[in-house]
């Protein structure tokens, strides 16, 4: 259940992950190679996007995607720096 908590405050600030994503992309302390993994997952998603639910459904066709994109942006702030993390208050 914390987890499931932890999830609905992580999309209600969601509007901090445009910034952080920049950060992310442009600091030094996180490896070219982690960079790139998420780049590509970013880029191939968005090229080829994979609905579990059909949009057509509309609500339930968007939960998909928005499930994917907290998913993602929760592995990459995981995988950030604490000073991040610190920086854009994104988990406490």
């Amino acid at each position: 259940m914390r987890i499931y908590l932890k999830r609905i405050r992580f999309l209600f600030k969601f509007h901090k992950s445009i910034p952080f994503l920049k950060d992310f992309f442009i600091s030094k302390e996180i490896k070219p190679i982690t960079k790139l993994i998420y780049a590509l997952l970013i880029i191939s998603y968005i090229a080829i996007p994979f609905d579990i639910i059909p949009d057509f459904l509309f609500i339930f066709g968007i939960v998909d995607d928005i499930t994917i994109a907290i998913f993602l942006l929760e592995r990459m702030v995981n995988s950030a720096p604490q000073s991040l993390k610190e920086k854009h208050e994104l988990f406490d």
